[in-house]
């Protein structure tokens, strides 16, 4: 015989409609969201790790001062290693600001995938990287100018090297806006420029069981030092210290973790209000319940009754969530990888580990919270159920108040003390939707102030970086000194920029005399530093360090940086006493050959890493937005909904003793009014430490430094939000109150 309570299960969901619909559209939302994340991210994740060995990418590179010949290649090759060629010149391109790094047809290592259209094949044929020519607007059949010549574009690549597009290994983010790579035939490289980087790649005969661990590590520090006593190292960079390879793929599956944390608080958040909901559902059909237990039922049908409604939804939500993950949410979550990096062609995977963290999981978390609240609530007795008393500890007299408060502001303390839980709830989920929220908007003029900072505190608006020493008549030049230190004491380490400042210097105002040692005030953020303490850094090409003794803060928060004098810094590493690296110039210097200048800082190098940023996460911050508000809709909607479902017989109660419609708001509506305000404005300083210790956890991930700061007027927009958000919230309340009857008044009466 078929269980008769079945039939209620349906009529169930129907009755409370709207609760079930909007839990079903965020759960839907938010297992679509975060399958296709996964999807996309494990797809693309397998096929940049296989496009190592499909593609040969290299173990590493070096770059010399000049081109080695054969017998320093077969010493280097001596090393258990084979070399090959990777020069390439960079240019600026003419008609749009950016430079161009051109490399000559790759056949043997860091082969190309080729995306549409062919490989060049006359001189002035060249194929372009993806990003790069997205970002300006360019695609097969395009010409455009580089140092005067004009190109046809071929073909579309993406070279498995360069994934993430860093035009220098040491830089804070990758710039695919005003920085692309390319290939052209071997001829077409020979005319398109002199100023030729002899660059190498190398793979070892036997590469390391692990290419990303010690043996990795030791390997290419022991390769590093044979070099540099056979040719002048100017740049040497393992695979696993390469931005341009592996920064990609460390964010592939890098923010995993965190994406996977965000749902499960937000599943136990819904799994509360779930169990919430029921329970007073139990408390409403108290009687039906008695009377079903004293008719024979037992504790675990009925447990098993109302836990299949919200397992129901939850279950149809998951199934649509998946499918919308596989389509429309992996496709969306695609194009924002697809945005920031240049991606070798890839395979849409099935996932069983998504649909096991995505599914199985969030129901296995509501399932048991609500089954122990079911639980906890099913261990009274059928006599209580009955007489309606669900209480488990002896009534308690109501909290005493004053006669003199007025008669509606104590109905609506009486409405708090009797839903402390639920409005403590309703705050708990204000607070986690503030947060996203707050993320979610801060990001924007968070990068513009870094911006701003960055321009205001540039040391100089031209930062020229010589190869050989080079006087010039520009009586706005300055010389300075250049290198940079590893950091020492972490399993993360990082390059610090170090310059060496002549005395007296109109660019960086701090005292630097009798080798006295300034850090930026970045630097003193990100790793804790402060005057009086001493820190150990270490030598990038061998294991000299350096212990130095911090004399002062010098203000530049964009900018992780030491400040030493120039006669201090050629001291350290051991270079003559009239050693420079470079100028400093606020002017452009013309009278220097460019075939002598290794590197020229502008403007647009400071500024690459927030117009980067904002491009890269601008997509993804307006999903952190459109989750913050549901969250917020969601929480309040249905826990106010409760509150009102729980007052439903006072509620008819003061419509029959003649309370109007606006009055009976005022109590119940108007009091979760002020709990919500109150719990927005309370939240923000919580927020506001959240939010820093989250950022600060975040940056000490990546190499860089980003201030965390959150203008006050972004607090501003996000109460705005909450309570417009609200004020939509409350339309949907003011009809639930209308729905309660007068004869409620007369139900459930013990």
């Amino acid at each position: 015989m078929k269980n008769p309570l079945n039939k209620r299960i349906f009529r169930a969901i129907k009755g409370e409609a709207g609760k079930y619909l909007v839990i079903f559209l965020f759960m839907t939302a938010l297992v679509g969201v975060v399958s296709g994340f996964l999807i996309a991210g494990e797809s693309l994740k397998t096929a940049y790790d296989l496009s190592f060995e499909k593609y040969n990418v290299e173990d590493g590179n070096f770059e010399l001062a000049e081109k080695a010949d054969s017998n320093i290649i077969s010493s280097i090759e001596e090393e258990s290693v084979t070399l090959y060629e990777n020069f390439y010149v960079e240019e600026d391109t003419d008609g749009f600001e950016s430079t161009l790094r051109i490399f000559s047809n790759r056949k043997d290592v860091n082969q190309e995938c080729l995306l549409s259209g062919t490989m060049p094949e006359a001189e002035n044929e060249i194929v372009l990287d993806r990003l790069y020519a997205k970002n300006n607007d360019m695609s097969v059949g395009d010409s455009f100018s580089v140092a005067g010549k004009s190109l046809k574009v071929t073909g579309i690549v993406a070279l498995p090297d360069y994934s993430a597009l860093f035009q220098n290994n040491t830089d804070f983010m990758f710039d695919n806006i005003k920085f692309g790579v390319s290939v052209m035939t071997d001829d077409g490289f020979a005319e398109i420029g002199d100023n030729i980087h002899y660059s190498y790649s190398w793979k070892y005969d036997t590469p390391p069981a692990d290419p990303n661990g010690k043996e990795a590590k030791d390997m290419a520090e022991d390769f590093m030092k044979s070099i540099s006593t056979k040719a002048p190292l100017i740049n040497f960079i393992p695979r696993f210290s390469s931005n341009a390879i592996k920064f990609a793929g460390e964010d592939l599956g890098g923010d995993r973790v965190m994406v996977l944390t965000l749902m499960y608080i937000l599943i136990v958040i819904i799994a509360f209000v779930f169990a919430i909901t029921t329970s007073n559902t139990i408390s409403r059909e108290a009687n039906v319940i008695g009377t079903l237990r004293a008719s024979g039922y037992t504790k675990l049908e009925l447990i098993r009754h109302y836990m299949t409604p919200p397992l129901i939804v939850l279950l149809i939500a998951a199934i649509v969530g998946n499918i919308l993950g596989y389509t429309l949410f992996k496709n969306v979550m695609v194009a924002q990888y697809l945005g920031s990096y240049s991606l070798v062609s890839y395979k849409t995977l099935w996932n069983a580990t998504a649909f096991i963290e995505t599914t199985v999981v969030p129901i296995v978390i509501m399932t048991l919270i609500n089954f122990f609240m079911l639980v906890r609530a099913f261990s009274l007795s059928p006599l209580k159920f009955i007489r309606r008393d669900l209480k488990r500890r002896q009534k308690k007299k109501a909290f005493k108040l004053n006669t003199k408060i007025k008669i509606m502001t104590r109905f609506k303390l009486r409405v708090i003390f009797q839903n402390i839980p639920n409005y403590i709830t309703i705050f708990v989920g204000i607070l986690f939707s503030g947060i996203i929220l707050v993320f979610g908007t801060m990001f924007g003029p968070l990068l513009d102030n870094v911006e701003e900072e960055t321009l205001a505190n540039m040391i100089a608006s031209h930062q020229y970086i010589l190869k050989m020493p080079t006087e010039t008549e520009n009586a706005d030049a300055e010389k300075y000194c250049i290198s940079s230190l590893k950091t020492t004491g972490n399993d993360f380490t990082e390059d610090i920029s170090i310059y060496g400042i002549v005395d007296n210097s109109k660019y960086i105002t701090a005292d630097l005399s009798g080798g006295k040692v300034y850090i930026s005030s970045a630097y003193s953020d990100k790793y804790g530093l402060k005057k009086g303490d001493t820190f150990t850094m270490k030598e990038e090409f061998d294991d000299k360090t350096h212990r130095l003794n911090i004399d002062g803060i010098y203000d530049n928060p964009a900018t992780l940086a030491i400040f030493v004098s120039r006669n201090k810094f050629n001291e350290m590493f051991g270079n003559e006493a009239d050693y420079y690296s470079g100028y400093l110039s606020d002017q452009e210097i013309a009278d220097i050959d460019e075939n002598l200048i290794s590197a020229e800082i502008t403007e647009n190098d400071y500024t690459k890493s927030s117009r980067q940023l904002k491009q890269s996460m601008g997509n993804m911050m307006v999903i952190f937005w459109i989750l913050g508000v549901a969250v917020f809709m969601l929480v309040i909607y249905l826990l106010a909904k409760i509150i009102i479902e729980k007052n439903a017989q006072s509620i008819s109660m003061t419509k029959i003793l003649g309370y109007n419609k606006k009055e009976i708001d005022r109590i119940y509506i108007h009091t979760t009014t002020i709990v919500t305000i109150l719990s927005l404005i309370v939240s923000l300083p919580l927020i506001d430490v959240a939010l820093n210790w989250i950022w600060h956890q975040m940056m000490s991930e990546f190499t860089g430094w980003i201030p965390c700061v959150i203008q006050w007027d972004i607090y501003l927009k996000v109460v705005v939000i909450g309570i417009v958000t609200y004020a939509l919230v409350v339309l949907l309340l003011r009809r639930q109150t209308d729905r309660v009857s007068l004869s409620d008044a007369l139900k459930n009466v013990e």
